[in-house]
């Protein structure tokens, strides 16, 4: 007979958005839940996002766009309750806002508000897939009397995750849910002989305790980011960089493996390109500069200039810098493998760019939720010249001869570089021409520059329901999945698609556990 230290109606495991979600509506169907975090801090990852919640108007189109996007890698009915849960984010996240008075926004109004802002003015999807028109975003403007400094401080990414967590926050306290910081889910505790889930093995200051779940669990833990062996498995090129969550190490997987959990999307990272700080203890690449997507079919429209040009190992560029949506697949073309070489030419490769565009903005950004770790990339650059992270020369084949690159290749191709911009089009790899930057101006910077992801989005597979399933197809009884943990997003992303999951899965999650009969009555 199982003993447990204590006993819950529905336990929850990480505390980002699909976590918070997830407690708040088994809470709200009047289940006594525990939200517990592996972390010194909550929020996970979703506090380091841009907090834009992506959400749909027409649930037929948005299943036709989210189809084409899978690939015929998820199931129809899973993309066809995300499709229509899509759609009714907006009046949710509003509802929500009430508890702190937080106003709301959607790319929709700011798209009638700045009609000559060609960022703002097209509402819809990444690509021209059938039903992309059906999407916009959904976002939290303000928070009267927030403070993400002062309240998160932990939290270092972009300004609307906090905001948006904050809301959540917020509804966990109001309903008394127990959080539960520095507590890592161990292992699933499950009815040997039927494998019904009946709690979790958590570690609490080194002591290791059984916490009983009445009604079920919901794994909202995240994916392996930082989890490098996981990485070398399940991912083309290696290394590959996680960009924040270093204590997103597959635990959720793990432990539905062990009940017999089917997997699916491992391969499928978000990411692009990032630095290496010169400081062996800081755990995290630095992406370079997010810059604003672009339109398939109206790449006219992108005016942003990308301040650089990668280089392979050989110094030959290989690939457009600023693809359509260049957080997402940038990542793949540089885990190309060389079969002659045995090598990956492209990780790392170099990023190159002059004077110029030293001066246009901060090249990095770096991203993290950690009590102790925060690094604020310079506006000018010159503090990360000084730690060595970018290279500086007064010309291109001393840059060269710092990177390790042959010279004469290096100069070769940004000469090439500098003749397509003149003509005002990137011939070689289709690179926006708007967004097209020469580099002649002395002295000259580059940096090595790797694969690095900002999530993953495999996992164990869940059905429609959110229950987590089996090799054979089978729920796995009392077990659901909330988040990226497994993400419906098989072949494509779609931007704050990660986010719309937390919403929709979290709460069928929440709703699906708390309606289960207790299996200690």
């Amino acid at each position: 007979m199982m003993r447990f230290d204590e006993s819950y109606d529905v336990v929850v495991a990480g505390s980002g958005l699909a976590g918070g979600i997830a407690a708040i509506t088994a809470a709200d169907a009047g289940a006594r839940v525990l939200l517990i975090e592996k972390s010194e801090v909550p929020g996970g990852l979703s506090i380091c996002s841009y907090g834009a919640v992506r959400s749909a108007r027409d649930p037929e189109a948005a299943f036709a766009y989210l189809k084409s996007t899978n690939d015929g890698r998820t199931p129809d009915d899973v993309l066809r309750t995300l499709a229509e849960g899509m759609c009714k984010i907006e009046a949710y996240v509003r509802d929500l806002a009430k508890i702190n008075g937080a106003v709301i926004s959607t790319s929709v109004a700011e798209a009638a508000s700045a009609p000559d802002d060609l960022y703002r003015r097209r509402v819809g999807a990444n690509y021209p897939f059938p039903g992309n028109e059906a999407f916009y975003h959904t976002t939290v403007v303000d928070v009267p009397g927030f403070d993400a400094a002062k309240h998160y401080p932990w939290a270092n990414g972009a300004p609307g995750g906090p905001k948006l967590f904050k809301i959540i926050h917020d509804h966990l306290a109001k309903r008394g849910v127990g959080i539960r910081l520095a507590t890592p889910a161990l292992r699933l505790l499950a009815d040997p002989a039927t494998r019904e889930v009946r709690g979790l093995r958590v570690a609490v200051n080194g002591t290791e305790r059984a916490i009983g779940a009445r009604r079920g669990v919901i794994l909202a833990c995240g994916g392996f980011e930082g989890n490098a062996d996981m990485k070398a498995q399940f991912l083309e090129g290696k290394p590959v960089f996680n960009a924040a969550a270093r204590t997103n190490t597959g635990d959720g997987i793990r432990m539905a493996q062990d009940l017999g959990a089917a997997l699916w999307h491992m391969w499928h990272i978000h990411g692009a390109y990032g630095f290496r700080h010169t400081d062996p203890a800081y755990p995290y690449a630095i992406r370079l500069k997010r810059h604003s997507d672009w339109f398939p079919g109206e790449s006219h429209k992108a005016k942003l200039r990308m301040a650089w040009i990668l280089l392979d190992q050989y110094g030959k560029r290989f690939m457009s810098e600023y693809q359509p949506y260049t957080q997402d697949t940038a990542v793949r073309p540089m885990q190309h493998f060389d079969p002659v070489t045995q090598k990956f030419p492209r990780n790392p490769a170099f990023m190159v760019c002059d004077e110029n565009g030293r001066r246009m903005y901060p090249l990095g950004k770096a991203t993290s939720n950690d009590k102790d770790i925060r690094y604020a990339w310079s506006e000018d650059n010159l503090k990360e010249v000084e730690l060595g992270i970018l290279k500086r020369a007064d010309t291109l084949e001393g840059l060269a001869i710092q990177l390790g690159v042959e010279p004469e290749a290096v100069v070769a191709s940004v000469s090439r570089w500098n003749e397509l911009c003149e003509r005002g089009a990137d011939e070689d790899f289709g690179r926006p021409g708007g967004t097209m930057t020469p580099i002649r101006t002395a002295p000259f910077y580059g940096a090595p520059v790797w694969a690095t992801l900002s999530n993953t989005q495999g996992g164990p597979v869940h059905d429609a329901q959110c229950r987590i399933v089996n090799v054979y197809g089978q729920p796995i009884p009392r077990l659901y999945a909330a988040g990226e943990l497994g993400s419906a997003f098989g072949h494509l992303y779609l931007s704050g698609g990660n986010i719309a999951e937390c919403f929709v899965t979290g709460r069928i999650a929440g709703r699906g556990a708390a309606s289960l009969a207790r299996w200690n009555t």
